[in-house]
């Protein structure tokens, strides 16, 4: 069984997050083992630096390669990634598994995304769309899609 880690910078606090969030995690323990790891989002004025921002990031990339499980494959949330249709997604965890990938974590960056010695890390830069959205809508879009990638390759009729 795939184990999927999804470690993100910033805490859920509304409560319509939390609930969507927990019914997919629950939904994807049928599937695969699930770990989520949250990181504190580095605190900022209301308007940094370009120096300031980078500065963060740099210190939200360290806390991320300190969590960072060994081995497995990394796919990084970001603008600049690869658009991916929900079908693609389930074929790339499933080549990731025939691999020998039993890990693959997902990372989903705070407001300003993540740090580019990061995303140099990651073996996919995954983009949910050319639209931007919250990181914390971000990390539900990204559970439901991983829950159907799953449903896609178990050939159930959630994904029509």
């Amino acid at each position: 069984m795939q184990k999927i880690t999804l470690l993100c910078v910033g805490r859920l606090k509304e409560k319509f997050y939390l609930d969507a969030c927990a019914e997919y995690q629950k939904r994807l323990t049928r599937h695969c083992k699930f770990e989520l790891i949250e990181l504190p989002e580095q605190r900022l004025s209301d308007a940094p630096s370009d120096a300031e921002i980078a500065a963060a990031l740099s210190r939200e990339a360290d806390a991320i390669e300190e969590k960072l499980p060994k081995g497995g494959a990394i796919i990084a949330l970001c603008v600049e990634g690869k658009p991916t249709s929900s079908e693609q997604l389930s074929d790339t965890l499933s080549r990731y598994g025939a691999q020998g990938a039993s890990q693959v974590t997902f990372l989903i960056g705070g407001s300003f995304g993540l740090s580019e010695r990061v995303k140099q890390r990651a073996d996919l830069r995954l983009s949910m769309s050319p639209m931007t959205f919250p990181h914390h809508l971000a990390r539900v879009m990204l559970l439901e899609q991983i829950y159907r990638a799953y449903q896609i390759q178990s050939g159930t009729r959630y994904h029509k």
